[in-house]
């Protein structure tokens, strides 16, 4: 499949194994290279331009790889109240956003970043997460065994919180993961 990236090198711009496992379960053989960047963004741009900045900032460390298709993506959640809710910081924060999550519904937008032939192209992709309630043990939990510190919003839905907390998702899964690769995939294939 994906015959037009037959022959090219190819670079997941992510140190996400997550992110790593979806783009080889594409069937994709590639590289993993990670740029520091500065993820600073305008604090007035919605949710989307938020999350698509960052994604084209990491395409862009890698402007001297035009030769290669280089994929960037970032993963921001947003409380249903219009909150960006980053990495938790520690896991007292992790335990603040689970529970401000608990019992409500929320987004979780991906932006990718394609960089191929000197050009970056992007997308966001959406999913809406519906959360049950969750009780403090449940999320004290998930905190203590699990590594909610490098997940937007708190939490994996690939984990055990994800088989006991999600009522039902709107969109892609594998985009709450951190790469929607159904999307990814469509985009890959008009590359000429």
């Amino acid at each position: 499949m994906l015959e037009n990236l037959k022959n090219r090198t190819i670079i997941l711009g992510s140190q996400s194994p997550r992110r790593k496992q979806l783009l080889a379960g594409l069937g994709l053989t590639f590289e993993v290279e990670v740029r520091e960047t500065a993820e600073y963004v305008d604090p007035n741009l919605s949710a989307a331009e938020v999350v698509r900045q960052i994604a084209i900032c990491k395409a862009e460390a890698f402007e001297d790889k035009s030769d290669s298709l280089v994929i960037c993506a970032d993963t921001i959640v947003v409380s249903d109240e219009g909150e960006i809710l980053g990495k938790p910081k520690d896991e007292g924060e992790a335990k603040l956003t689970l529970a401000h999550l608990s019992g409500k519904k929320h987004s979780v937008l991906t932006a990718v970043a394609i960089s191929w032939k000197g050009e970056i192209s992007t997308f966001v992709e959406t999913t809406t997460v519906y959360f049950y309630e969750l009780d403090s043990k449940e999320i004290e939990h998930y905190v203590a065994t699990f590594s909610p510190l490098d997940k937007a919003g708190s939490y994996g839905i690939q984990e055990w919180i994800g088989l006991i907390a999600i009522e039902r998702i709107e969109g892609e899964y594998n985009n709450v993961v951190g790469l929607p690769t159904a999307k990814l995939y469509q985009e890959l294939k008009k590359l000429k």
